[in-house]
């Protein structure tokens, strides 16, 4: 997961990450979601204290970290993927529960805000390795 250097000197990214195009795609994709979301939450009325109470809480997932990077990878990757939200919000609508919606919809403005700000999914390597590129500086540039 190191980037290398090409013939021309410049610095490629990490293998398995994007770059380019595809990712200012994935960054605006991530915006979309926000403020769709936001959009939605204001629409269907929702609480904005029950939202800035919740907007941070996929964050805890950080908490994994602590054990390893395999299993803090994986834990942040399942409450930062799309995948639980959005059943969450199918189940939210086939149960007509209000709170199930709220949640959803916050849920999923936390994924789009963090998507449109470079925290993509982790690699095992470590936090800084995210499928939208590197986060932070590397280690050898401090």
């Amino acid at each position: 997961m190191s980037e290398t250097i090409t013939q021309a000197g410049v610095t490629s990214a990490p293998a398995g990450s994007v770059t380019g195009g595809v990712k200012v795609l994935l960054r605006l994709e991530g915006l979309t979601l926000f403020a769709g979301m936001v959009l939605l939450y204001a629409v269907w009325g929702g609480s904005w204290w029950v939202f800035a109470v919740l907007f941070l809480v996929p964050d805890l997932s950080f908490i994994a970290y602590l054990s390893d990077p395999r299993t803090g990878a994986v834990v942040y990757n399942a409450a930062h993927s799309y995948m639980a939200p959005v059943a969450l919000l199918t189940s939210g609508f086939a149960i007509g529960e209000p709170l199930v919606l709220s949640i959803a919809m916050i849920w999923l403005a936390h994924i789009g805000i963090d998507r449109a700000l470079g925290y993509g999914l982790k690699y095992q390597a470590g936090f800084g390795f995210t499928h939208l590129g590197r986060i932070g500086r590397p280690k050898d540039q401090t």
